[in-house]
This record gives structure tokens, sequence and C-alpha cells, in this order.
């Protein structure tokens, strides 16, 4: 019978790459958002943005792109009312959008 930390570890790997499960959920009226799912961002959604300040994970960058690439849709006021670590999540997958995919081996060998 498998343990507890196996079912955790396993349903983790379940989840994809651009997902991020909440650690406080989202309380929007009648509905609980539990989980994001995160597109990568075309240039134009990144207008109004400083790559520099989204690859830091900068809260101000991020309020304004993350309504712009997340299903459902978040709100500005709902992403500055995110848990901390929520966002840092969010913030995360958001700078590795913007990461080439050499770069992203690289780091992961590297790791």
């Amino acid at each position: 019978m498998p343990k507890p930390d196996d079912q955790t570890k396993a349903a983790d790997q379940a989840v994809p790459d651009n997902v991020v499960v909440l650690d406080e959920p989202i309380k929007r009226g009648d509905t609980t958002i539990t989980q994001l799912e995160l597109r990568k961002p075309m240039s134009g959604e990144l207008r109004g943005v400083s790559l520099s300040d989204l690859l830091n994970l900068d809260v101000n960058a991020l309020r304004k792109v993350l309504p712009r690439i997340t299903t459902p849709t978040l709100t500005d006021i709902e992403v500055g009312r995110m848990d901390p670590a929520d966002l840092l999540d969010a913030g995360a997958k958001v700078a590795g959008f913007l990461l080439k995919k050499s770069a992203k081996a690289e780091a992961f060998l590297s790791a």
C-alpha cells in the first residue's frame, strides 16, 4: 500500500508544467479557483512591462501580465490578493516562458 507522501508525489507529477495548483484558492462569488492554467505570452501581451521585471518576479509586472495569460482569467485585484507562495509559483512559470529552449535545457542540466 502506497504511503500518503507517495500519493502526493504522484499527484504532483500529473500536473502539467503550465498549471499552478493554488495553496490558497481564490474566491470569486460562488466559485472557488483552485488552479490556474498559464499560457506562454505573445509579445503584445507583454506591452507595458519590462522583461527584466518579469524575470525578477516583480509583483507589479506580474499583476499586469497574469490577467492576460491565465485561465480562468484573473483580475488585477485577484492577482493582488494571491497568496505570496502562489504568486511566486506563477511568476516562476512566467519567467520560464521567457527563456529559449536551449537556455531551459542548460538550466535543467546544471541543476
